[in-house]
């Protein structure tokens, strides 16, 4: 099968240290031979949760120094930093902090009470921000923020992830919308570094390698 490409890693040599950590913190989880099961009903021998990164002080550092370095090569002219509810938010805001920017953060719905809003913070019609995600799997959670913040006006010229799936039809989807998606690491770097370190064995690499071929059906 080809893959489509489309989320970019500018630092490979960080993308690799980044993948390692995640690793050796548990903040990613390989278990070909006993599967989680995914909210969306995938099994899936791989389980990430980013947020474990907020328990490291010198690992959140760093991600924050990749983002502001992708964000300063690429998004010079953007106007406020926007974190994903909930996950993307401590991020966002380390990064707004160390670029002297204004920050949001977008809720997956409107509130049912007081003004009902979804984007909280500062972003203006007319205002161009960037949109920091800790996950990127389908992306069709990260797309919805780029739509709540069109909707009011705003511009995303792209969006930032700590870790990609890589799979198709998330790529294929900021394609077709034409957003730019930069990652500071994903599924097939981590593989790779894992066997690297022997967190994996090369049996273990083929039930990865079949998984990220046909997710929706693995391991039939």
């Amino acid at each position: 099968m080809t893959h489509t490409n489309q989320h970019i890693i500018s630092d490979k040599e960080y993308s690799r240290k980044l993948a390692k950590h995640l690793l050796n913190i548990n903040a990613v989880l390989l278990r070909p031979s006993e599967p989680f099961t995914w909210s969306s009903g995938w099994n899936s021998p791989i389980y990430c949760d980013n947020r474990l990164t907020l328990r490291y002080p010198s690992i959140r550092k760093e991600i924050a120094s990749a983002f502001n370095t992708i964000i300063r090569k690429h998004f010079s002219e953007i106007d406020v930093i926007t974190g994903t509810a909930t996950s993307g938010i401590p991020h966002a805001a380390w990064v707004a902090q160390n670029l002297d920017l204004p920050l949001a953060y977008v809720r997956a719905k409107s509130k049912s009470y007081g003004l009902a809003k979804q984007i909280e913070g500062g972003v203006k019609k007319g205002e161009k921000t960037v949109v920091i995600e800790d996950l990127i799997s389908t992306g069709s959670s990260a797309l919805s923020v780029v739509d709540a913040l069109n909707f009011i006006g705003a511009d995303v010229p792209g969006v930032l992830a700590i870790f990609s799936y890589g799979f198709d039809q998330a790529n294929e989807r900021f394609a077709r919308r034409g957003i730019p998606l930069y990652v500071l690491t994903d599924y097939a770097t981590l593989i790779d570094v894992a066997l690297e370190e022997s967190k994996i064995t090369t049996t273990d690499l083929e039930q990865l390698n079949r998984w990220r071929e046909t997710p929706e059906t693995w391991p039939k």
